[in-house]
């Protein structure tokens, strides 16, 4: 019998609603393992310091307070999406502001990236983290979501985001970025107690985060574990992974949810346990590989090295050819980078990837 043409019959009807409009945009039918006329792309920290718009804002407006200028917030991401004519928008934002109404002292230093003045070094400390009840003080989160969806073509998704639990935990601890993660390892080893008491304090802050962003307009969102990839597989089992299945089941109910985490290969079936709609995968296994561990139950996110993007036109054309070769056109693929967009990446040869998937 004769396969129906996906391609006809997945056209979006110009006459549907706004919300079914949304449903049947690229990367939602990608997320829920559908068929898609070609594969959907996204770029993690696509608005950011390789774009020359992007700085041109920064030189007048400090991160944290860009983060919090919910219009204009939105308007570097808008016009983003816009240049390069990428699947979906990541509200501009980071994973840290959660942290603030908890009692973390913030600030993004030039050139040092963020610090946290009072860090959590023990069980007394734990306490200072205070429980997240309602996300009000975060309420310049949902209006750049709101914003950025209002000025948006329903095609686009808006995905919203937040920190993982541990990647969350481990900046809370260590006071800042880390080589080595010593003083959030000792904290796990030292005292099981205080670290799940930490640990479950910022899942349900993350779940309710997440919630709300779906509220505010988010079709989907997407849980960044950044540092997770510090741990082996009975530790992330141990000392991790109730605590993201929590916040990912919180938000999973409300919409799909991108589990991403870098580092550590070994860890993808216990991502997959914790929870996700998508897996985020990075370029340390390649993605067939990738999508054999992860099996049939959940659909696949990545998986250029960054790196690539920093070299010629023809290497960015034939590594992402490669990628997509892997995927083999089975539903379920959304391209994207193991993680974020290098600063020192030519803009045009962001504009070369995105070409060569939508045009593969």
């Amino acid at each position: 019998m004769a396969m129906p043409d996906a391609r006809a019959s997945l056209v979006i009807d110009p006459a549907a609603s706004q919300a079914e409009r949304r449903r049947q945009s690229l990367m939602m039918r990608a997320c829920r393992r559908e068929p898609v006329e070609r594969t959907p792309i996204w770029l993690m920290r696509q608005a950011g310091r390789y774009l020359p718009e992007y700085r041109a804002v920064r030189e007048k407006v400090g991160f944290l307070e860009l983060c919090k200028n919910s219009r204009l917030a939105a308007e570097v991401m808008i016009a983003t999406v816009e240049r390069l004519g990428v699947d979906a928008a990541i509200i501009f934002s980071d994973l840290l502001p959660i942290l603030e109404p908890m009692g973390m002292d913030l600030e993004f230093a030039a050139g040092e990236g963020p610090i946290i003045h009072n860090p959590i070094r023990s069980a007394a400390d734990v306490p200072r983290l205070r429980e997240l009840e309602d996300v009000d003080p975060l309420g310049y989160v949902m209006d750049v979501v709101r914003a950025t969806r209002a000025g948006l073509d329903d095609s686009i998704p808006v995905i919203g985001f937040a920190g993982a639990p541990f990647t969350l935990a481990s900046y809370c601890v260590e006071g800042g970025g880390s080589k080595a993660w010593l003083h959030t390892k000792s904290l796990m080893y030292r005292d099981e107690s205080a670290w799940h008491d930490l640990m479950g304090r910022l899942a349900r802050a993350v779940g309710r985060y997440l919630v709300a962003q779906f509220a505010a307009g988010a079709q989907i969102v997407q849980v960044f574990d950044s540092w997770v990839g510090c741990l082996g597989p009975d530790d992330y089992r141990r000392y991790v992974l109730p605590h993201s299945h929590a916040a990912i089941a919180a938000a999973a109910v409300h919409g799909p949810v991108i589990h991403f985490a870098t580092g550590n290969p070994a860890l993808l079936p216990l991502l997959c346990e914790a929870g996700g709609t998508v897996i985020g995968v990075d370029w340390r296994i390649a993605i067939d590989d990738a999508r054999r561990v992860i099996g049939p139950d959940h659909a696949v996110q990545g998986n250029l090295d960054p790196a690539v993007l920093l070299s010629d036109r023809d290497t960015i054309r034939h590594r992402a050819r490669d990628i997509l070769a892997r995927a083999g056109g089975r539903p379920g693929h959304i391209f994207n980078l193991g993680h974020g967009v290098l600063p020192q990446t030519p803009v045009e040869n962001v504009l070369e990837l995105i070409a060569a998937v939508k045009h593969a």
